[in-house]
This record gives structure tokens, sequence and C-alpha cells, in this order.
């Protein structure tokens, strides 16, 4: 299983790959980042990301439902043991900025940010990928 290098590495090969990171959205503390950085602030651009990721995390419209309840019953949380929100995805008229929620073993919420180049990048190729990497993702 590849750590948080190799798997930061990899998501630069997607093409049109600006920038990675995985960061842990509790926190807003980037625990790997690699590439380019929005204006040149690593702890800000890990920051308000996270913000991003939190919010869409524990917002009850995003809660998924599970098999047999009904819509007052819902964990918002998770379903089925998977949380509720898988993806995250912003498009700007020259960038896609994906967020892929990372499943971990220990009570943590981490997710993995990969920034494209628009014009370069492919969104669905790109969220197939990153789901890979996500899944192989060794949290230590």
């Amino acid at each position: 299983m590849p750590g948080i290098d190799e798997c930061l590495l990899e998501a630069m090969t997607v093409n049109g790959a600006r920038g990675a990171a995985l960061i842990e959205w509790t926190s807003g503390l980037a625990l790997g980042m690699v590439g380019e950085v929005r204006d040149e602030d690593p702890e800000a651009t890990a920051a308000e990301t996270a913000e991003l990721a939190r919010m869409a995390a524990e917002q009850r419209a995003f809660a998924a439902l599970g098999p047999g309840s009904d819509k007052s019953g819902a964990d918002p949380d998770e379903a089925d043991g998977e949380p509720a929100v898988e993806d995250v995805i912003v498009t700007t008229r020259t960038c896609y900025h994906l967020l892929r929620f990372v499943d971990t073993a220990f009570d943590s919420g981490v997710f993995f940010y990969l920034w494209l180049d628009r014009r370069e990048g492919n969104l669905a190729l790109a969220r197939i990928r990153l789901r890979d990497l996500c899944g192989r993702l060794a949290l230590i």
C-alpha cells in the first residue's frame, strides 16, 4: 500500500494536475502537499480547502439515507458504514478542484485535494483515479 508521499506523486500524473494535498479537515493541517499552491501560501490553501470539506461533510442536506430508513431517521455521518459525502467538486473558469474523503482506521476526517487545469484535465477520469488512490492509501 502506498503512503502519503507516493499517493501525492501519483496524483500529479493525472492529466492537468497542478497540485495535490492530503488534508485533515478538522484542523485544516496538510499532511502532505505537492505541486503548485494557490497564492503561494500552503497553510492558507489547506485551511480554506478544509473549511469547504468540513461544510460539505457536516451538512444534513448531504446526508445519505440508509436502507430502510426514512428521511428523519438517517444518520448524517454514515450509511452502511460509508461516509455520506464522497467527493466535493468546485469548478472555476480555469480549474477543477476535487476533494475526495478518505476512509481511515482512526477517528479523523482526512481528504485528498486535487487541483486540475481545466483545459488539460478530465474531471471524470480524475475522479476515478483519485478514488482508486484513496482506496490504496496507507495512513499509519
